[in-house]
């Protein structure tokens, strides 16, 4: 879609409204735990150059952490702008990738001109598995109390859950979600239950967009569009790129930014008094525009809006702006909320 005179619009802003998500819910997220099932798509790489092609596109290491590894990272454009984030789990030689389902599309052209047919072949598993992500401060505690040998960060280990096996992976603190599950489809409900039983309140996906606002994580469509550098969007932060491993497509835009310059706008936090209009996006300081809103969330427990941003570093930490037509402060990231 384009305006009038061609030009690509800046995409709307996410938005959580008081109305999208229960107040037990949002509870969870900040002082609790919670399963949920994200928006994703399941694409699993095989053949004997698997790792070595993902390696290649993906803006962090998955060849020096190992087997059972589990990293977040993205694919570029050879202009180093983001094409699709992931997460990505090495098991038995091939590599599972955990993608917003939106942005399927857009990686599956990435391999159509990027894989060589004789070393690996991606296939789309969306159909075969259903992802659970576990979030809340106490996640991981009730995982461990429904007999789930939680791996260490960083690592993915095949475990059983109840009477079936599946696929848990732990990312590094300071991630959205505290352990993701990858159950055979059939055995799906069976898993959440169990996880219930022990504890997990049964979430919507929504309980797992308020925990990526408030974790100060980039959502591909909102805080990522077309035009977004890894930098831009708090990749240094959040682990999401290498600058100690070999070349990968987008490579030289990201390296030259990290080691000779700096990012003119970046992702920050903002809180809001009043409640934003859902309609408007830009953030005033003074009679300069900073930046866009990308994302917004009602926080229940708090009982505040809070949302994510895309700034020029030009903006006054100490001056409150008007964002959404509302006054706001910008805050650091991530948020440091307790319900």
């Amino acid at each position: 879609m384009t305006e009038p005179n061609g030009a690509v619009p800046a995409p709307a802003a996410f938005v959580l409204r008081r109305e999208d998500l229960p107040e037990p819910e949002a509870g969870a997220v900040l002082d609790g735990g919670l399963v949920a099932e994200p928006a994703v798509a399941t694409v699993e790489l095989s053949g004997p150059g698997a790792v070595a092609c993902v390696q290649g596109l993906l803006t962090n290491d998955v060849e020096q952490p190992g087997e059972g590894s589990f990293v977040y990272g993205a694919v570029l454009t050879p202009k180093g702008m983001i094409v699709c984030d992931m997460w990505a789990t090495r098991e038995r030689g091939a590599v599972r990738l955990t993608v917003p389902r939106h942005g399927l599309g857009a990686l599956e052209g990435v391999f159509q001109h990027s894989l060589p047919p004789r070393l690996a072949r991606a296939v789309d598993r969306t159909a075969d598995v259903v992802t659970f992500h576990l979030a809340g401060p106490r996640a991981v505690e009730l995982a461990v109390r429904a007999g789930l040998a939680a791996p260490a960060e960083g690592r993915a280990a095949t475990a059983i859950v109840g009477e079936g096996a599946c696929v848990v992976a732990r990312p590094h603190a300071g991630a959205p979600f505290a352990l993701q599950i990858t159950v055979p489809a059939p055995h799906a409900g069976a898993v959440r239950r169990h996880f219930v039983a022990a504890g997990l309140m049964a979430a919507s996906p929504h309980a797992l967009d308020l925990a990526r606002i408030v974790a100060g994580w980039p959502r591909l469509g909102a805080e990522i569009d077309g035009k977004t550098l890894p930098q831009e969007v708090r990749y240094d932060a959040i682990g999401g790129v290498s600058y100690t491993k070999g070349c990968y497509t987008g490579q030289e835009t990201v390296a030259r930014l990290h080691f000779r310059g700096h990012p003119n706008r970046s992702l920050l936090g903002l809180s809001w008094d009043a409640t934003p209009r859902f309609d408007l996006t830009d953030v005033v300081q003074g009679d300069v525009n900073r930046g866009r809103i990308s994302s917004i969330a009602w926080v229940a427990p708090i009982e505040r809006y809070l949302g994510l941003a895309m700034l020029r570093r030009e903006t006054d930490f100490g001056t409150p702006v008007v964002a959404a037509g509302a006054p706001a402060s910008v805050v650091e990231l991530p948020f440091a909320l307790e319900a």
